[in-house]
């Protein structure tokens, strides 16, 4: 069964959907950084490629009816994400984008489709707007179903919560999906910890573990040995003795925050716990998982806390492991000349492969399922 991967980023549904068993038919980005990352990742050769989705013509889409069963994409969310300004339909260059989507399947057709975005999709505009793009795939010919699902629960130390939206072509006997009976599956954040990195100082710095100031000393070996001295990740540290509704702390071994667009975030050492401070619609405080990390999480990194502590920020191999993406290919991302910032953000704009695979799998089996029937 093939897919077309729209807004495809560094292939978080690619990635997810191949190992569920499905085939990739062509992919769409826009951003160069982005793209420059999936075709160091993935073998793309042969594959159609697009890079502005608004810029393909009806006649390029109907090319693919017939031979894509399923189109993907995590439509650009910051129009409706609660971190971002919460335009929807109004920003002309985002929220918009979901029509696109819709264009595509109006001409390709495919059986199904498989949509993300934030959660607060939900309730932006009142609800006006999930009803928008509800109705607007239904007048498609899809069934929909939905559900908010969270990373923590598929394997990866990460609270991020997204709405799952699954499109049935009408008529092609497709089985629900949604909602997953899926029980709570948290991991260690240990799990994602690029404690490698931190060396002795008699073997000089490689900079990627900072103090207050940003130049402070490299973290050494004997820093995480023993026990008490554990590291962890960290979530914006800003300002001294800014407690409870100030920060948000994790402590060891309890899950990572969010990757977003705007947090900023940091590994502590020595009783280790994870902060965020409050912002925006982020209050900030003391919680059991920790927050999302978004696309701009490496910027603004105000690491301050008492002097008994030391902190460093999260490593970009840190970030992609959130995600769910395997050394090898972040490796293939950093090799192919990709600066720290730019993976960072990548990191931050992408799906949790492991949340993508799970729903994959169960979509390919009952659509195997369903055509063998027939």
């Amino acid at each position: 069964m093939k897919f077309l991967d729209l807004f495809s980023g560094i292939g978080g549904f690619r990635l997810g959907l191949t190992r569920a068993g499905f085939e990739p038919a062509g992919y769409v980005e826009l951003d160069k950084f982005a793209r420059q990352s999936y075709e160091a990742m993935y073998d793309t050769q042969g594959e159609w490629t697009a890079t502005d989705i608004t810029k393909v013509t009806d006649e390029e889409w109907r090319e693919f009816n017939g031979t894509v069963e399923l189109i993907a994409g995590g439509f650009p969310c910051q129009s409706f994400s609660i971190a971002g300004k919460r335009k929807g339909f109004l920003d002309e260059t985002k929220g918009t984008l979901f029509f696109e989507i819709a264009r595509a399947a109006k001409e390709i057709k495919p059986q199904l489709l498989l949509l993300e975005n934030v959660k607060g999709l939900l309730n932006h505009d009142q609800g006006r707007t999930f009803r928008t793009i509800l109705a607007t795939l239904d007048e498609l010919g899809y069934d929909t179903e939905w559900s908010v699902l969270n990373s923590k629960d598929f394997g990866v130390p990460q609270n991020r919560e997204r709405v799952y939206i699954i499109g049935h072509l009408r008529g092609s006997s497709g089985r629900e999906i949604l909602p997953l009976l899926r029980e709570n599956n948290k991991v260690n954040v240990a799990s994602i910890s690029d404690l490698t990195s931190v060396n002795d100082p008699r073997h000089g710095r490689r900079g990627n573990v900072l103090g207050i100031d940003g130049i402070a000393p490299t973290l050494t070996a004997t820093d995480y040995k023993t026990p008490n001295r554990i590291a962890i990740p960290v979530m914006n540290p800003d300002r001294l003795n800014m407690k409870q509704g100030g920060r948000r702390f994790k402590t060891n071994g309890e899950p990572s925050f969010t990757l977003t667009t705007m947090a900023r975030h940091g590994v502590l050492l020595k009783k280790p716990r994870i902060i965020q401070l409050g912002r925006g619609f982020n209050k900030g405080g003391v919680h059991n998982i920790a927050p999302t990390l978004s696309a701009s999480s490496y910027q603004e990194n105000n690491f301050v806390a008492e002097a008994e502590y030391r902190i460093r920020k999260l490593t970009p191999r840190e970030c992609w492991r959130l995600q769910a993406f395997p050394d090898d290919l972040f490796d293939k991302a950093k090799a192919s000349g990709m600066s720290d910032t730019q993976l960072y953000k990548q990191a931050g704009n992408s799906v949790t492969v492991n949340v993508i695979e799970y729903i994959g799998s169960l979509i390919y089996e009952a659509t195997i399922g369903v055509n063998d029937e027939s």
